[in-house]
């Protein structure tokens, strides 16, 4: 009786210690900034600490991941409704134990979707939500009205930009938009491609400078990814930079960048219980346009 109740205590108390799933949103402000090989690389390195994720290519039109990972997949996130799949149907297993599900080009039709394709996608989606500990989302670059409801929904959004000015100005255009209609999201900040430290530092602070200045908005100042020619040879060889070459100098940075986001883990709580959890913010957007 005792080894049963003492089972059971032990039981309830994983049960209370089982966080929601967190949900990410990696968007930037414009096209070629590398977001995707981010996405990727970034969730392969949560996947390699021991983190259970799954990596959705919501990438509308330009959907790569599957190509990325040099795993082509015949099923899609359109296949969810178009030929009434389950989701377990459309996850595909990637190496070190990362789940991912591939884009397509009509992905626009799930934010334009009926009553009941909005509760079926839901939850299908719910449906795995124990199983992981981060839902990472690659968004299509710049907002549409057609994915602002997603990216107002998840915990965080990362925004990923590199130092030339175009990329800066529409990262802080694409920030601004999302902070107008909802002040409590927090913003991530990556700079990629930057031939210098200094330069990405630099770039990092003036994007941070002019979202306090202009908005009165703190962001994350997550870190700086170099321009490596690695990554040109790791797309080619459709290999992701993490595993191609662990030793390289962007994967130490995406590793030093992870444990970094990480470290910041002890403010979860609070985070995870802004307003109501993903599911009900996502529903109440998606149903209410």
């Amino acid at each position: 009786m005792r080894d049963q109740a003492e089972s059971l205590r032990l039981r309830l108390s994983q049960m209370n210690q089982k966080k929601e799933t967190k949900a990410i949103a990696v968007m930037s402000g414009k096209g070629g900034v590398g977001k995707s090989n981010f996405s990727l690389n970034f969730s392969l390195s949560l996947s390699k600490q021991g983190f259970n994720v799954l990596l959705f290519d919501m990438d509308i039109g330009m959907a790569n991941i599957d190509i990325l990972l040099g795993q082509p997949s015949h099923t899609t996130i359109i296949d969810l409704f178009h030929q009434h799949l389950s989701i377990h149907d459309l996850i595909k297993k990637g190496p070190e134990n990362l789940s991912f599900i591939a884009g397509g080009t009509g992905l626009t039709k799930i934010f334009t979707m009926d009553e009941e394709k909005v509760h079926y996608f839901l939850n299908e989606l719910q449906s795995v939500s124990a199983q992981y500990d981060y839902f990472i989302f690659d968004m299509g670059a710049g907002i549409s009205e057609d994915r602002l409801q997603l990216l107002r929904s998840v915990h965080e959004i990362f925004v990923i930009t590199t130092p030339e000015p175009t990329a800066i100005t529409d990262a802080y255009a694409a920030m601004k938009y999302i902070h107008m209609l909802d002040k409590n999201i927090p913003f991530y900040l990556v700079v990629n491609r930057a031939l210098t430290d200094q330069e990405g530092r630099e770039t990092l602070q003036r994007l941070t400078n002019a979202m306090k200045h202009f908005l009165g908005k703190e962001v994350t100042k997550l870190g700086v990814l170099p321009e490596d020619r690695a990554v040109l040879r790791a797309v080619t060889k459709q290999t992701p930079f993490v595993l191609f070459d662990p030793t390289t100098k962007v994967s130490r940075a995406m590793f030093r960048l992870t444990d970094r986001y990480l470290a910041n883990r002890t403010a979860d709580e609070e985070l995870l219980s802004r307003s109501s959890n993903f599911f009900t913010r996502i529903r109440k957007l998606l149903l209410e346009r």
